[in-house]
């Protein structure tokens, strides 16, 4: 059996860009279960790239990604993974203090946030309806993220240092061997001295395969949905309810729309819910003076979270050579370049890079130990 130092399973955002750092440091394996690389979580994304999202580590990993999204190494990627967008939060009179203390904490983060009125509101996004927006807040640097460019660029480098890739490779068991792991798959056996557990939704199922004790991650459906846009709305922000009951962006010539559920459900291949998408409608029509006739297209994926939305990177405490990579929940490609850093390094039994540690995050904020 070929053997490998690392053997990353899951070829997801997480996996590649892991793969990306790891894959000069030794002999790499990136294991996919699916025929293609991201087809669950990462190829159904809408990401946006923004500093005022998550708890306080998601933010910084967001913001210490920042240099490598608008400076990619060459050959990364032959267009920028950054565009324009800016992203708009909204509130209904009932929702004001909700606003309040949600600029509040956004401004910490990064200043340059604003708090604007209806009339700005309006002038940002003039599909709103008149009389539904109270007051909102603008964050005029959030920007689109080419989520295929970025992902693409991971495997590629990942492949130029010598990295393999297996797909069609799902793992059906998973056995410590002596110093090692023996990993069977579809597509053959192989043995590493560290497996990468990327997983995505099903991390926490490859965990007990190795009886390794699992994090409690919880997979949840996210629906999301295209429909024709209006007027020039190519240039409108995203617009997101203060609560997340809904959001759209402009995305690729429509506009998407979710209902920002979160519905806990078992790993598979994820479809919408119809009545999720019917509820989007509403909040959608409610909210602004859209008309949702037609849905050109309308799909679901899984965003996977443990108990406190932080993302688990390090070592397994029951297991030696058992790393987790986990539980990116909606974040996995905004943190992606600091993440794949921090796994690479972690795994390597080196410190989390300097410039990623003062930002405040640290080994013990995502260690797998926190759920002992």
């Amino acid at each position: 059996m070929p053997q490998y130092r690392f053997a990353i399973v899951g070829a997801g955002i997480a996996g590649a860009s892991a793969g990306y750092h790891l894959a000069a440091a030794g002999p790499t394996l990136l294991i996919e279960r699916e025929g293609q690389p991201g087809y669950h979580s990462t190829g159904r994304s809408a990401a946006l790239y923004t500093e005022t999202y998550g708890n306080r580590a998601i933010r910084a990993l967001t913001i210490a990604s920042r240099p490598f999204f608008e400076a990619p190494p060459k050959g990364f990627t032959e267009h920028p993974l950054l565009t324009p967008r800016g992203t708009m939060v909204i509130a209904r009179a009932d929702q004001r203090l909700k606003l309040e203390a949600a600029l509040a904490e956004s401004r910490a983060i990064q200043p340059a946030v604003e708090g604007i009125d209806r009339a700005r509101a309006s002038a940002l996004c003039p599909a709103l309806r008149p009389g539904y927006v109270d007051s909102a807040f603008y964050e005029e640097d959030a920007r689109d993220m080419d989520v295929h460019a970025i992902h693409q660029g991971y495997l590629r480098g990942f492949r130029a240092a010598g990295g393999q890739l297996v797909c069609d490779a799902e793992v059906t068991a998973l056995v410590r061997d002596g110093a090692g792991w023996t990993i069977a798959t579809r597509a053959g056996a192989f043995t590493a001295d560290i497996v990468i557990d990327a997983a995505g939704a099903w991390a926490d199922v490859l965990a007990r395969m190795a009886g390794v004790k699992p994090i409690g991650l919880v997979p949840k459906r996210r629906t999301a949905m295209t429909v024709e846009g209006i007027g020039d709305f190519r240039r409108w922000p995203a617009v997101i309810d203060v609560d997340e009951q809904f959001y759209w962006k402009p995305d690729a010539g429509q506009l998407i729309l979710s209902p920002a559920d979160e519905t806990p459900i078992e790993p598979q291949d994820v479809q919408p819910d119809e009545l999720d998408i019917a509820l989007c409608v509403d909040r959608v029509e409610r909210a602004s003076t859209m008309s949702i006739k037609r849905i050109t297209r309308k799909w679901a994926g899984l965003r996977s979270f443990v108990a406190d939305k932080t993302p688990v990177a390090g070592f397994a405490p029951d297991a030696p050579g058992f790393f987790w990579l986990a539980g990116q929940g909606g974040y996995g490609i905004m943190t992606s370049p600091a993440m794949g850093r921090i796994a690479a390094a972690l795994a390597q039994g080196r410190a989390i890079p300097a410039d990623i540690a003062e930002r405040g995050v640290s080994a013990a904020d995502l260690a797998p130990a926190r759920f002992a």
